[in-house]
């Protein structure tokens, strides 16, 4: 194979390759294109609003649900006693929590390109 065939056949699987990671790239940028308004309320927000907070999953939101039903929260800093949420975890979600009033959480998506307050 000549050198002139060789370069051309690198240079489209590098083509290839790139356009292949192209869309895994913008479909991971849509996804991260949210921001979280609002707070849930601790004592009072169901499994389904504890779910939406950012990395807490439906079995979290139930070991919250769990514990609230043997001792209401006095602070929202009583959430690293429910197994599973530790120190980091707390301080990612403390803007987010309260324990008064209603809750009211919610997910919005950003336009296109992003902008400040966007999930990471």
């Amino acid at each position: 194979m000549s050198a002139r065939l060789r370069l051309w056949v690198l240079a489209l699987l590098v083509g290839a390759a790139l356009l292949a990671v192209a869309p895994a790239h913008a479909a991971a940028s849509r996804r991260r294109a949210v921001q979280y308004v609002g707070q849930v309320n601790l004592n009072e927000a169901s499994a389904t609003q504890l779910d939406a907070l950012p990395g807490v999953g439906e079995k979290a939101a139930q070991s919250i649900v769990a514990y609230r039903e043997k001792r209401r929260f006095g602070r929202v800093e009583e959430l690293v006693k429910v197994k599973g949420f530790g120190k980091k975890r707390f301080l990612l979600l403390r803007p987010h929590l309260t324990l008064e009033g209603p809750s009211t959480f919610r997910v919005e998506r950003l336009p296109a390109g992003g902008g400040r307050g966007a999930a990471r």
